[in-house]
């Protein structure tokens, strides 16, 4: 799936979600639903910046809520995804939503690497003659 198929599936079963960018740790946008993504994406990675700093550590995801909306951000690798809200959000079906389009824009090479391997199992052997 393309980044733009990701975040037209995301603004379509995500009422919540106003925009979204998906881009990479360098700060190149895959795709927006925004005309020009890239003010909003250096706004969101001046954030990151400042809140790894206060923590002291890179982040996996973040949600910042004013009183007019809320920013998230969630990161998978050097991926990321950010997304603006209205007022009082549901925070983890908004965070779930946003890794299901961060995880379906990815590269297929990298989809193939995380798919855990199915295990088939194995034959028990037959047991020789009826036990009466």
């Amino acid at each position: 799936m393309t980044a733009e198929q990701a975040l037209a599936d995301l603004t379509e079963i995500s009422s919540q979600v106003e925009a979204a960018a998906l881009f990479d740790a360098k700060g190149e946008v895959a795709a927006s639903t925004l005309s020009d993504g890239e003010p909003f994406v250096r706004a969101v990675q001046d954030l990151l910046a400042a809140a790894a700093e206060a923590r002291q550590g890179s982040l996996n995801q973040l949600e910042a809520s004013t009183l007019a909306g809320s920013l998230f951000v969630v990161r998978d690798g050097d991926s990321y995804i950010a997304a603006t809200t209205g007022p009082e959000p549901t925070v983890a079906l908004v965070f779930y939503d946003l890794k299901t389009a961060l995880r379906a824009a990815a590269p297929e090479a990298a989809k193939k690497k995380a798919a855990p391997r199915r295990r088939t199992p194995k034959k028990k052997p037959e047991a020789d003659g009826d036990a009466a």
